[in-house]
């Protein structure tokens, strides 16, 4: 998709207005010469001509690019709808989407002050920048949306046999759908299902490294059964793990049932891959999820070295 640049403006402080100018180079800092140039996520701003003509349409007055602090003003896409890790190519430039709207400062922002409400806000976007290059009034973008990768793999020798439906695994997915609906990225979800099969289970999540994807969600096979292999087939091929996502889990539960304290569910990384190893009910599948996702987007920013305190 490509889309138009309007203007591209600069300011020498925070909480000002910025000016149009003839040109911007993108750094590693950001926007060479701009007050908000830094090590942060928050290095390059846009809005959209859209959003600012609909916001003069509300208020007293017309407002010009810039006058929202925004660096890039762009015609042609709806930025209320791009989504986080999405990626902008202007000629050699390349940005990657990092932030979706802001904190209002209320009295520190000059057009709050003066209207009572802004629009960046709402429907601003904020994005580091991974590839320098410069970009000019005129200048077409290139939108590279972000998919956020996540597999759900059910081990089970009796469901892969046609024996019983997997449930769990269709869970996992309806859960993360859920989640994911009201939340600021493009999510794509599948499911597999293979035997309790060390081999199967290599090769699935070797792929899904291979492949970047996000997150691999395993059920099945955490227990102590003959054929519970899951933790002993990702343990070894983990990087770094995150213990304490499932010691809190097994904790939480195993205070009303102590079977969960025998879980032996594993969490960790490959690459930018998390992997987490949930037990086969559904139950259990539903509550280890409902946990895993209070933390699983921040982990994406970390393993993406994107730091958001």
């Amino acid at each position: 998709m490509s889309i138009g640049i309007v203007s591209v403006n600069l300011s020498k402080e925070k909480g000002t207005v910025k000016q149009p100018v003839p040109e911007v180079t993108f750094t590693a800092a950001g926007i060479a010469e701009d007050a908000h140039a830094g090590s942060g996520h928050r290095q390059v701003s846009l809005l959209a001509q859209e959003s600012i003509d609909r916001f003069s349409a509300t208020s007293d007055r017309g407002f010009l690019p810039g006058e929202f602090a925004e660096n890039i003003t762009t015609r042609g896409v709806d930025l209320t709808k791009i989504n986080l890790l999405d990626r902008f190519r202007i000629g050699e430039a390349e940005l990657e989407v990092t932030q979706i709207g802001k904190k209002c400062h209320g009295d520190g922002c000059a057009i709050f002050k003066e209207v009572g409400k802004c629009v960046m806000p709402k429907e601003g976007i904020f994005c580091r920048v991974l590839q320098g290059g410069t970009a000019r009034a005129g200048d077409a973008m290139e939108y590279i949306p972000h998919a956020l990768d996540i597999r759900v793999v059910t081990l089970s020798d009796r469901a892969f046999n046609g024996e019983y439906e997997d449930r769990s695994g269709p869970q996992i997915k309806a859960d993360l759908e859920a989640h994911f609906a009201a939340r600021p990225w493009n999510l794509q979800c599948t499911l597999a299902l293979i035997p309790d099969d060390a081999r199967q289970l290599k090769a699935v999540l070797g792929n899904a490294v291979a492949e970047k994807a996000c997150a691999v969600f395993t059920t099945g096979g955490t227990g102590l059964g003959p054929r519970d292999i899951t933790p002993d087939v990702v343990g070894p091929m983990l990087e770094r793990e995150m213990p304490g996502v499932m010691e809190y889990i097994r904790v939480k539960y195993g205070e009303t049932i102590p079977s969960a304290l025998l879980s032996r569910s594993l969490a960790g990384t490959i690459g930018r891959t998390q992997v987490y190893t949930l037990p086969g009910s559904v139950k259990a599948a539903k509550e280890y999820t409902a946990e895993i996702l209070r933390t699983l987007e921040h982990a994406v920013f970390m393993l993406h070295g994107i730091d958001t305190h």
